[in-house]
């Protein structure tokens, strides 16, 4: 019993043993295990109140150099309502699937409010004309943030690029200007293109300065995440002159890095001071130039203060006193609001009587049904700033905060102390490639990053990361491949970029196209999107290729068809060489009705039917002599399927052309007018009878007969003439006539029997046109038209003919 129960103790411990060797290899695994990165950037521009120039441009910017870094992003532009919220909602679905070594971005661009508090987003679409329409038009961060936090992952950033001088509620009860002042969550950073109660100035683009500047700073090497914003706000203040200060609060504690930096990255460039030391001495210990710098990079209340005290004249005085109103009232309002009572709200009234919350304090007041002004006592709140000084009441009493007046004075370039020059390639950029696909991110040229600064480490990058995996060259968005080794032509340069930016030496993409370098569109959004270009397919027409005009088998001439009147009818010209008539209505002829295409045409010549292309139906022929060829003989051409074929005739001498009707050669002149003889009389025939055609009977209805033509003499192009119609018994023929284009002649009737005697009323023709035959089943023809016996002599008296004796 002993040694069973010492057993059974030992195997407990045994499988202790291995649970927590399990554990530990599990917490070590899962340590160094790759990290991920996923981002949401989205860019506003297209306002139905005010449209934005750069916002959208500056999305796609911030995308592409996450996308650098090693993010899987997914973005787009112009959302309204329903997309952004949904977006949101896609995003938070995969940072809470991606697991706990994922480190999530967000970067939203247009137009940003505060009301009571709170930081919304506005969509495209948001129509804002009361304050209390915020709620229910845009977003609030406040919860998005809230839920990024609440993920188990290794910390999320946020970044407002959305303080601007909104264009909502011109009423008499208007909203704060500016952002408001937040405290970020746990393990967290937030960040403002514009400190908390200020605006940036409106900018034409490209892109904006502080979207520029974060980029720059990200593409940066072996930065930490403070340093990068840190940075990017003496960048921004650089690029804008001291217009524009931004802002951010962190609770980021995990180690992290865009980018590392190489084993040949130059030194930092530092003069008496070092990296240590800028941040741990006294601003007093700075002179003036360097002091100002001091406390921008600190942007603590405390450095602004020590500023002012130290160099209470200094030309960076009052832009100095102007920050420091501006964020002595937004931390009175944040505290005023986190204490939500009506003491808070009369103590900020009582310190800030036309402050720029004053009606969000007293639409809380009416809230709480107290009086809207302040008791003449009550319990003062304590904030931890003390009570502005007078000449700073002139600041916060503002519409909107700007920093780029003159009376602040401009601030110079920061020294290379605080901040180095920016890369030479990363000075002016090039505007992106527009892009008409709807939602979709603008994608700039990728300007390479620099030679020492190499990928992260550890961190597993997204499928087909083409800019990923080409941080050191440019790619260009199109579907040019270019090596280092110029195999491939290099793809032209857009306009702007710099010869840093090794476009002679360019390594783009193997084998992907420029939808590749795209940033994808979150599943909502591209559900949203294939939905809205079924409905609307019209833009996809404006862009297709223009094409000419099909041409439909069923209405071209195919054999003898003579449903539809051949170019030329009617006194129309013949179309020239190679080009062919536009004609997609005329109706197709139906076999078992008598011949009517001929009236139709002449009464409407925009019925006349196209001429076959020789790619488009192997079966469909040219009309002859639509293109300056020589007409064959009557009986040469072949017979439509299903038709009777009639032999044709054998040729004669190239200085011979025969009639149509007749069948009688002619000498190569210009057609004499030929009286037609009486119906018993018979056309003397060549005394070669093998030069005698056949006459146009066939087992169908007569049709129209084919247009004649001028003489086609030598150098000379065959002229337009009009269509002759086959008549049994036709009228005395008018004088010749030695116009190009005479006038329509009376067209073919349908008659009961073929008549081969008949002979139409000869007019000038160039060259024989090949008789249209319909592919309509008809009588069989009679014995009696047998072109190939003698004639019979003429009796006297006939017309031509002497007189009876």
């Amino acid at each position: 019993m002993g040694s069973s129960f010492r057993k059974t103790i030992r195997a407990f411990f045994a499988m202790m043993l291995v649970l927590a060797g399990i554990a530990v290899s599990s917490a070590a695994q899962a340590q160094g295990s790759p990290e991920k990165r996923i981002a949401l950037v989205v860019g506003n521009a297209a306002y139905q109140t005010a449209a934005l120039p750069t916002s959208a441009n500056d999305a796609g910017l911030i995308a592409q150099t996450l996308q650098a870094a090693g993010f899987d992003v997914i973005g787009a532009r112009d959302l309204d309502q329903n997309g952004l919220r949904d977006a949101m909602r896609d995003f938070l679905t995969k940072a809470n699937a991606s697991g706990p070594n994922t480190v999530v971005f967000v970067y939203l661009a247009g137009y940003g409010v505060q009301y009571q508090g709170d930081n919304y987003f506005v969509p495209v679409d948001a129509q804002i004309a009361n304050a209390t329409d915020v709620p229910l038009q845009a977003v609030r961060m406040g919860d998005f943030t809230k839920s990024l936090a609440a993920l188990n992952n290794r910390g999320s950033i946020v970044v407002l690029d959305a303080a601007r001088a909104n264009p909502f509620v011109q009423s008499n009860q208007p909203l704060a200007s500016g952002l408001a002042l937040v405290e970020p969550d746990a393990n967290q950073l937030i960040a403002f293109n514009a400190a908390p109660g200020t605006v940036a100035p409106q900018e034409p683009g490209p892109y904006g300065s502080y979207a520029h500047a974060l980029a720059e700073m990200i593409r940066a090497g072996g930065l930490s995440l403070g340093d990068v914003f840190d940075r990017t706000r003496l960048r921004v203040s650089d690029l804008t002159k001291g217009a524009q200060i931004s802002w951010d609060a962190s609770k980021f504690n995990n180690d992290f890095t865009f980018f590392d930096r190489g084993p040949n990255a130059p030194a930092a460039q530092l003069s008496s001071y070092d990296s240590a030391a800028i941040r741990t001495k006294a601003i007093r210990e700075f002179n003036e130039r360097d002091a100002y710098f001091a406390a921008l990079d600190r942007d603590t209340m405390e450095g602004y203060e020590d500023f002012l005290a130290a160099y209470p004249h200094d030309a960076m005085a009052k832009r100095v006193r102007a920050i420091i109103a501006a964020r002595r009232e937004a931390i009175t309002w944040r505290e005023t609001w986190a204490a939500d009572t009506p003491e808070a709200y009369w103590s900020y009234l009582r310190r800030y009587p036309r402050g720029p919350h004053v009606w969000d304090a007293r639409r809380r007041l009416e809230h709480f049904e107290a009086a809207l002004e302040p008791p003449q006592s009550f319990t003062v709140i304590e904030y931890d700033v003390p009570p502005p000084p007078p000449p700073e009441i002139v600041y916060v009493e503002r519409r909107d905060l700007y920093f780029d007046d003159s009376d602040f004075g401009y601030a110079p370039p920061p020294p290379v102390v605080f901040l180095a020059p920016p890369p030479p390639d990363f000075v002016v950029l090039a505007p992106p490639q527009y892009s008409d696909d709807i939602y979709v991110l603008p994608a700039p040229v990728f300007v390479p990053v620099q030679d020492w600064v190499e990928p992260p480490r550890n961190v597993a990058p997204p499928q087909n990361d083409i800019i990923f995996n080409n941080i050191h060259n440019t790619v260009v968005n199109n579907n040019t491949t270019v090596n280092e080794n110029g195999a491939a032509p290099a793809a032209p340069a857009a306009p702007g970029l710099t010869t840093g930016q090794k476009l002679g030496a360019a390594a783009v993409i193997a084998g992907a196209g420029a939808a590749a370098l795209h940033v994808a569109l979150p599943p909502s959004v591209q559900k949203k999107a294939a939905v809205q270009q079924k409905q609307n397919p019209a833009p996809a027409a404006r862009t297709a290729p223009a094409t000419g005009p099909a041409v439909a088998p069923s209405v071209l001439p195919q054999g003898g068809n003579a449903a539809h009147a051949l170019p030329g009818a009617s006194g129309q010209p013949l179309p020239p060489a190679g080009k062919l008539p536009s004609n997609q209505a005329a109706p197709q002829a139906k076999p078992a009705q008598p011949p009517q295409a001929a009236p139709n045409a002449a009464q409407n010549p925009a019925v006349a039917p196209q001429p076959a292309q020789p790619a488009a139906n192997a079966k469909a022929r040219a009309i002859p002599g639509s293109t300056g060829q020589p007409l064959p003989p009557v009986g040469s051409a072949p017979a439509a399927k299903g038709q009777n074929q009639i032999a044709p005739a054998p040729q004669t001498a190239p200085s011979v052309q025969r009639n149509t009707a007749v069948g009688t050669p002619k000498p190569n002149v210009r057609a004499q007018t030929v009286k037609p003889p009486a119906p018993a009389a018979v056309a003397k025939v060549p005394a070669k009878p093998a030069a005698v055609n056949k006459p146009p009977v066939s087992n169908q209805p007569p049709v129209a007969a084919a247009p004649p033509r001028q003489a086609n003499p030598p150098a000379a192009q065959p002229k337009p003439a009009p269509r002759v119609a086959a008549q049994p018994k036709a009228p005395p023929a008018p004088k010749p006539q030695a116009q190009p284009r005479p006038q329509p002649q009376p067209q073919a009737q349908p008659r009961p029997q073929p008549q081969p005697q008949a002979q139409p009323r000869p007019q000038p023709q160039p060259r024989v046109m090949q008789q249209q035959v319909r592919p309509t089943p008809a009588p069989q023809k009679p014995p009696a038209a047998q072109p190939q016996k003698p004639p019979p002599k003429k009796p006297c008296g006939a017309p031509g003919q002497p007189a009876c004796k």
